[in-house]
């Protein structure tokens, strides 16, 4: 990987990190469905408009857009508006990693690693830990929503698994043309059906527009940018090389949440951010194991001498191999 791509994908993680922030004051403004509404919304109209469809099943379309962008980002951000700290939740968010190896196995028969479980358990043993600290001082349903949010991102992973669609960008881009009708629904149904549109209409006035950046944010640096780099990135580099460069998004999300909104970690809550991206991370390393060279099962030649067929072959001692590809 050059040092420009490393470069790169540091600068996505950033990117995708300044999301919270973005999500954060977006929701000063907006109630948190019609939020979500608006931020796959002003997507969809120029990708219908300007972006040929994929090959892909529209099933798969469909699931990877309910999951992806209905649940995950519909719970994600009506947690946040009930009191899940922005920087915490960019760390559980990630979560998605170790439901996306569960579902992949549980449906479609993929092998799990041991590394894979070692890190699934991690990951969980700190998603606990930091459920039971919060238990301590504030609502657990904030947290419950953003891990079924990161549920909602495994469904989404696994739909564009099984898509195998030509075009992996248009795919995603194509993604946001599925959540804006039900999210709407919903805002209409929860939220009242006057409530959001009234709030966008007030954002066009004077000091309205931080909301209108942080919309505009949320659309298309985190997902046009951030997502048009990260693909050119897979496309010129091994996944298992860029994938690790993702566990800077949460190290950013809380990094920006304490130095703009003044979030702080407790120090159980740190111990399980770090037990999460550790786990996340563990899942998703390329283990490498030795193998020996097979021995020349030869006889022995008269007299107990071995013969020159009988001593290791000339070439490496131990190959390298890639057992965990994730």
């Amino acid at each position: 990987m050059s040092v420009r791509d490393r470069f790169l994908a540091a600068f996505v993680a950033l990117l995708w990190g300044l999301n919270f922030l973005a999500v954060r004051i977006g929701l000063d403004h907006y109630p948190p469905l019609f939020l979500s509404a608006l931020r796959f919304l002003v997507l969809a109209v120029p990708v219908v408009l300007f972006v040929p469809r994929p090959k892909a099943p529209v099933r798969w379309l469909v699931l990877y857009g309910m999951g992806f962008g209905v649940l995950q980002f519909g719970l994600l951000f009506i947690a946040i508006d009930r009191g899940m700290p922005s920087g915490l939740a960019s760390v559980v968010v990630q979560a998605a990693a170790p439901f996306t190896m569960v579902l992949g196995a549980a449906l479609f028969g993929e092998r799990v690693s041991r590394w894979q479980v070692a890190g699934i358990a991690l990951a969980v043993l700190g998603m606990t830990v930091i459920a039971l600290d919060r238990s301590r001082t504030a609502a657990l349903l904030p947290l419950l929503l953003t891990v079924l949010a990161a549920f909602g991102w495994a469904l989404g992973n696994i739909a564009g698994r099984q898509a195998r669609p030509d075009h992996p960008l248009r795919f995603a881009l194509w993604m946001a043309v599925v959540p804006p009708v039900p999210l709407l629904v919903l805002s209409a149904v929860m939220e009242g059906p006057g409530t959001g549109w009234r709030a966008l209409g007030a954002s066009f006035g004077g000091d309205g527009w931080p909301a209108l950046v942080a919309l505009a944010y949320t659309a298309l640096a985190g997902s046009v940018v951030g997502s048009g780099i990260w693909t050119g990135l897979l496309k010129r580099n091994e996944a298992a090389t860029v994938a690790p460069f993702s566990m800077l998004v949460p190290v950013v999300g809380v990094a920006v949440a304490w130095l703009f909104l003044g979030e702080r970690l407790t120090g159980w809550a740190a111990v399980g951010s770090a037990a999460v991206v550790g786990g996340v991370l563990l899942g998703s390393a390329r283990v490498r194991v030795r193998r020996a060279a097979p021995a020349d099962r030869t006889p022995p030649a008269r007299g107990g001498r071995t013969g020159p067929s009988a001593q290791p072959s000339p070439g490496p001692a131990s190959r390298v191999q890639d057992t965990n590809r994730s």
